[in-house]
């Protein structure tokens, strides 16, 4: 990208030039800024990047974008150029819409309710086994996110595998429009997010944003199992329907779920192909995530045996059904995030799960607005009726937790606690025996990891 792009593509104003030459990266953190890198000023609810272009030119930023002006002239360095944009936040998309618009990459965007980040590992590391591949690494899955992995890439990359996350409509919109993603996928729309977006037909509405700059070259793959989803009738731009055991374009059957595995065999259009794969991932749900991915394998023109062995590589991201085997007692740790039906799709995981006893260590499910007590409590009768041992509830919903397992739950036992130190000390000290497993899983902002982790430092002791 040349100066003049840049400033164009961001709509800019330069206000106070200086000797550019040129850029290497593009930075929205001063602390990790190098020389000669583009600095975009972002604010957030806790901070405001137009206090660091002082900062950001002293480290040897080639320009700064800023969109309110925070300094004095005799801060800025020579080399540094200052752009005056009107929004930051939206200058770093623009400038990635820009970067992208050169880039000869093939992009597949993937979003979803539940399911999209082990989605996107899986279809990564399926075009990984014939294509140079790049996909979002930890939670770069939003709007600045996202353009910090456009900017990753280059033209020595045959496809980016991109994960695509919001919590509003518009969101999906502004990342679609500076990634355009070639195929996109759709995990499923489930009810995480209800709380913002009021309804699954309104959060369907906002995960179809994905293909807002989609035409007839373009292609959707979805979970049409998923009832929204199955229902879809589009003529823009062709899609392809996965399943399990049910009729759609790519299809499992003959399918096997173990305590940390899965099995199945494929079916592509109409026609049993015998193509058998095991994986080893726990969790039914993960057959479908898996379907997903060999279509993207198939779009880019991969034999089954090429998906194989793209399945034999997976490296998922971490705090996603993490199995720990202890010498004393098992760990599970889903905590990256929940809603309800990924909370039942965890305990069907611990229900397969060879168990002396099966404890679940739950939190807060945020953003279903209204129906937070309804949903708790259905979470709670799942439990119940998953042979849950111990249900541990921490968070300000832990009485609709215990009215659902109570009401059905034979043998358990429900207990709450105020926090994460007092839910160890009795695991640790009073309660875990050999041959248990903990399922450890809540909203992101509970920290649930904080207790998984010290129950795997503990767990062979």
């Amino acid at each position: 990208m040349d100066f003049d792009e840049i400033v164009a593509a961001v709509r800019g104003k330069v206000i106070l030039p200086g000797k550019y030459s040129g850029y290497k990266d593009v930075c929205t953190d001063t602390r990790k800024l190098k020389q000669g890198d583009i600095f975009i000023a972002l604010k957030g609810e806790r901070f405001d990047g137009n206090d660091y272009a002082v900062e950001a030119s002293r480290k040897g930023a080639s320009i700064c974008m800023v969109d309110e002006v925070k300094f004095k002239r005799g801060g800025i360095e020579k080399y540094t150029t200052v752009v005056k944009v009107k929004d930051g936040n939206r200058a770093l998309l623009d400038l990635a819409e820009l970067y992208r618009s050169k880039l000869d990459v093939k992009i597949i965007g993937v979003t979803g309710s539940a399911g999209k980040t082990t989605t996107k590992d899986m279809i990564a590391a399926v075009l990984g086994a014939k294509f140079k591949v790049l996909k979002t690494q930890g939670n770069f899955n939003n709007q600045i996110g996202l353009p910090h992995m456009l900017f990753k890439l280059d033209d020595s990359y045959k496809a980016a595998v991109l994960e695509m996350g919001m919590n509003s409509r518009g969101e999906i919109h502004n990342m679609a429009k500076a990634a355009r993603p070639d195929a996109a996928v759709i995990t499923n729309v489930l009810r995480a997010h209800i709380g913002i977006l009021g309804s699954r037909e309104n959060i369907l509405k906002a995960k179809l944003e994905i293909t807002d700059f989609f035409s007839k070259d373009n292609i959707l793959i979805i979970n049409s199992d998923n009832d929204l989803l199955g229902k879809l009738k589009i003529d823009k731009f062709p899609v392809k329907k996965v399943g399990v055991e049910k009729p759609a374009d790519i299809s499992a059957y003959d399918c096997v779920v173990k305590e940390d595995s899965i099995g199945f065999k494929v079916c592509e259009n109409g026609i049993r192909t015998g193509e058998s794969f095991k994986i080893s991932l726990p969790g039914k749900y993960n057959i479908l995530n898996s379907m997903l991915a060999i279509a993207c394998g198939r779009l880019f023109g991969m034999t089954y045996d090429e998906i194989r062995r793209g399945f034999d590589n997976i490296r998922t991201t971490s705090l996603r059904m993490e199995i720990f085997r202890g010498k004393k007692f098992n760990v599970i740790n889903d905590s990256y995030n929940a809603n309800p039906e990924s909370m039942e799709a965890a305990l069907d995981v611990l229900k397969n799960f060879k168990s002396e006893r099966r404890i679940t260590v739950f939190g807060t499910m945020r953003e279903l607005g209204e129906a937070s007590h309804k949903m708790h409590e259905e979470v709670g009768e799942y439990a119940a009726n998953s042979n849950v041992d111990l249900f541990i509830a921490l968070g300000e919903f832990w009485e609709d937790f215990r009215k659902g397992f109570e009401a059905l739950s034979k043998k358990g036992k429900f207990m709450f606690f105020n926090s994460k130190e007092e839910v160890l000390k009795f695991l640790l000290d009073k309660y875990i025996k050999r041959g248990d497993t903990v399922l450890v899983k809540a909203s992101r902002l509970m920290k649930f990891e904080e207790i998984a982790e010290e129950l795997k430092k503990n767990s062979s002791c």
